[in-house]
């Protein structure tokens, strides 16, 4: 009996998002053993590679994946609030007692082992929101709620940012997706999309011509507007709020962003992803920080320079496992991290790629199909919240490899080198396929 009941659990394990998983690990793996590999290597297993950590770090995700699968799904829906806690104490820990590394002080050093609060965060994020969501007296349609909902979200992307870590805290961002699945209006995204577009209209077009191109816009909106809507001034009164704002945040918010906020090495980033020369006037006047900042951005964009080299010349084939150049020679310093993407690129070529990619896809696609399959609000949220956290991570690592969005530092879910972001990747499919097993009961 007690064998057909284990069959019977390990059955209902979704095979297709396992699969998957394993895969991007092994790929993942290969990777950075290209990397790091050398011809005068004696052994394969060598302890002082990254290789052998990683591989390290996949045993202890696997043994935690399955604790997770042989936990009782009602176990993570009462301990979602307090695991929020514990990450929130973790990052202000970190905000004061962190270990700088590269600059950014988002890593706690415990028992020799250095772990980073802000990518296990997410978990307990996805969890506490998942959990607050599928409270029964929480109405979303009401922006009280909203507001609560995207405070649980940004709190920890404000306190990762505290840490100077800008590209984690970016992820966070993501949990907008998932709300906007449970009922967040579209207008939101809109106005989130037509914002980015303002900044980078203000960056690339002289503010007379931006100022005449948004009076245009809102005059002609306003045309079509009088014809749709039957309050009139209600519409007017709204359209030159827009005009106003998007003035005021033009000429004069991006303006101060620039020159008083941002660092200048995120400022000589941002242009360089735009093809675009940093302007006079947003260069610091410090001599130190010019140079300082200045080898930063150099070496920012040689890495991107490097990664393009290197995808470019794995051609539709690739050159062979092992037998990449740049990474044999390491051209590209940071190819086992945040530019792992430029050795699949390179000894794989296009249809490596392609594969890699279609994985990736294959398995956001599964997390959301499944979510639609789930019977809780919770399942269903943390579900959304796992695809979305996933798809940040991957649209950006590999458009900023490219260089189509700037280096900020974020890795490739499941091959990047590094222990923390392995086991939090694990921890949060492990938990989404033990929620997956209970699909069809109603979890609180």
């Amino acid at each position: 009996m007690s064998q057909q009941v284990s069959k019977s659990f390990f059955a209902k394990i979704d095979g297709y998002v396992l699969l998957m998983y394993l895969a991007l690990v092994a790929i993942g793996l290969c990777a950075i053993y290209s990397v790091e590999h050398r011809s005068a290597d004696t052994a394969f297993f060598m302890p002082n590679r990254n290789y052998t950590k990683q591989l390290m770090w996949l045993g202890y995700s696997l043994l935690a994946g399955t604790f997770i699968l042989l936990t009782d799904s009602r176990f993570f829906v009462s301990t979602a609030f307090l695991g929020y806690a514990v990450g929130i104490l973790l990052l202000l820990i970190t905000i004061f007692a962190g270990t700088d590394v590269k600059g950014s002080k988002s890593w706690l050093i415990v028992g020799g082992i250095g772990l980073q609060p802000g990518e296990m965060c997410k978990i307990f994020t996805s969890l506490a929101l998942a959990k607050y969501l599928s409270l029964s007296d929480v109405n979303f349609n009401f922006w009280r709620y909203r507001l609560q909902g995207l405070a649980i979200s940004l709190l920890p992307a404000v306190l990762v940012l505290a840490q100077n870590e800008t590209g984690l805290a970016l992820v966070y961002f993501c949990y907008i997706l998932v709300m906007y699945r449970e009922g967040l209006p579209g207008s939101i995204l809109v106005a989130g999309m037509s914002l980015i577009a303002l900044v980078i209209s203000t960056l690339l077009v002289d503010k007379i011509i931006l100022l005449i191109i948004i009076t245009v816009l809102c005059v002609a909106t306003g045309v079509i507007f009088r014809t749709i809507f039957q309050r009139k001034l209600y519409a007017g009164v709204i359209l030159v709020g827009v005009w106003l704002f998007s003035v005021l945040f033009s000429q004069f918010a991006v303006p101060f962003a620039f020159k008083h906020v941002l660092k200048p090495h995120h400022i000589d980033r941002i242009y360089s992803m735009l093809g675009k020369e940093v302007p006079e006037n947003y260069k610091r006047a410090n001599p130190d920080d010019e140079e300082g900042d200045s080898k930063k951005d150099n070496a920012s964009e040689y890495n991107v320079l490097q990664s393009k080299i290197a995808i470019g010349s794995g051609g539709m084939l690739g050159k062979g496992f092992l037998n990449g150049t740049s990474t044999k020679n390491q051209f590209v310093p940071e190819q086992h991290t945040d530019f792992i993407f430029c050795a699949v690129g390179e000894q794989f070529g296009f249809v490596g790629s392609f594969v890699l990619i279609g994985l990736y896809i294959g398995l956001m696609l599964r997390i959301v199909y499944k979510a639609e399959k789930q019977k809780s609000v919770f399942s269903r949220v943390y579900a959304y919240a796992v695809a979305a956290i996933l798809f940040f991570h991957f649209a950006i690592n590999i458009s900023m490899t490219i260089g189509l969005a700037p280096v900020i530092g974020i890795t490739l879910p499941l091959l990047s080198y590094g222990g923390t972001s392995l086991m939090s990747f694990s921890v949060l499919l492990f938990i989404f396929l033990r929620l997956d097993i209970d699909r069809h009961a109603s979890i609180r």
